[in-house]
Formats: C-alpha cells, sequence, structure tokens
C-alpha cells in the first residue's frame, strides 16, 4: 500500500444502460469540456475494425484532476497512469487518444457513451455492481482502497477521531459511499466536494477534519502538501477498470486484448513504476 510504497508492492486506489433521447443527448454534449476535442461526434472504423466516434481517435472521457491517474501537468497537457494506459489501447487501434474532461457521474452512469461523446472512460473508475448495469468494464487493471487525509497536526489518527467534525468527500465516488454508511455511527457529517483537489484542498485549509478518497491521489497529495498526512486506510477490495457502452464489444476485446500484452511483454510494469516508484504487484 501507499503507506509503504517505497520498500514493499502497491495497492492503491478511486465507482441498465442510460437511453437519452434527443434534447437530453444534445444537452449532455454540452457540458463537456474539451481537453483535446472539438470534433462532431461521428462514426469511423479504426484499423481493428471497431468503431469509434471520432475518425482516428480512441476519445476518452476522464474527470480531473486525478493525480497520478490523471491530470494538467505544467504544461497543461493531460497525464497519468490512466493516460499511459489508454495510449497503449489506442496504440493497437492504430488511432490516437484524445481525452475530454466532463463530470465523473456521466462517465459512470454511461450518459457520455449513449450521447457518442466518449469511445471509453479512464477515470480510476472503481467496478461496481451498481455501474455495471449501465456501462460494461474492460478486465480490471488496478487496485485500490481508501484512505483517510488530515492535517499533520490535528491530532486525527482515525475516522473516529472525526466525531463532531465535518468529513470532506467527493460526488459519486465509492469513497462517498463510505463515509455515508459510517457517518451516524461514527458522528461526522460531510460535505460533499465535485473533484478531488476540491475535497483535499479543504483539509488544506483547514475548513473540514479530514477527506476520504482514494488511497493513491491521497498519498500522491499528502506527497506534494507535507502539512497534511494520510493516518488510515479502509480494505475495501476495490479495483478499477476502463468502462464503454454495454453494446461495444469490439472496442472491450480489443481493450483487454491491449491489457493483457500490456502485463504479458512488461510494458504494463513500465507504466507503473513510471507513476508510483515501485513494480506492479504480482497479481
Amino acid at each position: 500500500m501507499f503507506a509503504s510504497r517505497r520498500s514493499s508492492p502497491v495497492t492503491v486506489r478511486r465507482s441498465t444502460r442510460v437511453a437519452l433521447a434527443g434534447a437530453a443527448a444534445l444537452s449532455l454534449l454540452s457540458l463537456a469540456s474539451c481537453a483535446n476535442n472539438s470534433s462532431t461526434a461521428t462514426s469511423a472504423p479504426a484499423a481493428s475494425g471497431v468503431s469509434l466516434v471520432n475518425p482516428g481517435k480512441l476519445t476518452v472521457c476522464t474527470h480531473l484532476a486525478y493525480k497520478p491517474f490523471q491530470y494538467k501537468d505544467t504544461s497543461g497537457k493531460i497525464v497519468g497512469f490512466d493516460v499511459d494506459l489508454m495510449d497503449v489501447v489506442a496504440k493497437k487501434l492504430n488511432v490516437t487518444q484524445e481525452i475530454v474532461d466532463i463530470e465523473f457521474g456521466q462517465i459512470t452512469s454511461g450518459a457520455v457513451f449513449a450521447a457518442k461523446k466518449c469511445d471509453a472512460g479512464a477515470a480510476a473508475i472503481t467496478i461496481t455492481d451498481k455501474r455495471k448495469e449501465s456501462t460494461a468494464f474492460a478486465d480490471p487493471y488496478f487496485k485500490s482502497t481508501q484512505a483517510l487525509l488530515v492535517k499533520a497536526d490535528s491530532g486525527i489518527t482515525k475516522m473516529e477521531d472525526l466525531k463532531g467534525k465535518v468529513l470532506a468527500v467527493q460526488t459519486d465516488t465509492t469513497g462517498k459511499d463510505y463515509a455515508d454508511k459510517n457517518a451516524s455511527a461514527m458522528g461526522y457529517t460531510t460535505k460533499v466536494f465535485d473533484d478531488l483537489p476540491s475535497s483535499a484542498n479543504a483539509v488544506l485549509g483547514g475548513t473540514v477534519g479530514g477527506a476520504i478518497n482514494d488511497n493513491g491521489v491521497m498519498y500522491d497529495f499528502a506527497k506534494d502538501n507535507p502539512t497534511t498526512k494520510v493516518v488510515q486506510e479502509f480494505q475495501t477490495g476495490e479495483e478499477y477498470g476502463f468502462n464503454l457502452g454495454k453494446d461495444n464489444t469490439a472496442l472491450l476485446t480489443a481493450m483487454n486484448d491491449a491489457l493483457k500484452a500490456a502485463k504479458a511483454d512488461g510494458t504494463y510494469n513500465t507504466i507503473y513504476k513510471k507513476w508510483f516508484g515501485v513494480d506492479a504487484p504480482k497479481s
């Protein structure tokens, strides 16, 4: 786990087809802020025969920022672990990856696929039974769990210490689900934020007692902001998966094949080590 990621393998983390008609689909198209995408959605075959919404591109929806999985670097380019893995998929399809930044719930609900906004979602998405009702998932590519971030000098060491305090959570996440489930028993109240940076920065600014989210991003935030620290993890058995429309079976097969090949030839481990500093867990 990230608490000892410099000396042991890392296990880290971040949750029925949606039918949109006419005006609803058009409304969704206006919600996205596209990082690198301004073309109109059309259908075009990739080299493998996979149908894509934009010619010559694997259009991927994400929700920024979620460092180190997907975020903008100092030059404004979207980078991260998920980005590099989806580049592997795009290479298999003989196309380039184009990224669309959009609200997380639109990805997990499948709305972006019904509206032909994206081909796939790559946003550190935990695979859950509820999410599988709306979208298909490629094979799991990452193990995760939840973690509690607090101010380093707060004296808080566990969730129970938040009694009477406010816990920051991110909307539409499994961390929020976990926090809501335990709020009554532990005596804290939750405050919902739209993204990870906002919730973590609330801890940094002292406006909340703590924040809960995937351990990978929490350890990364604490590394960049040493006045905060991760004090507790929760083994929730979560795994990340790239998602896509339920009817997109050709792309699903291509994604699974690309991920399997990347693990077999060492590409996955190289990418993992680039972002987390250690070899990928043997599993």
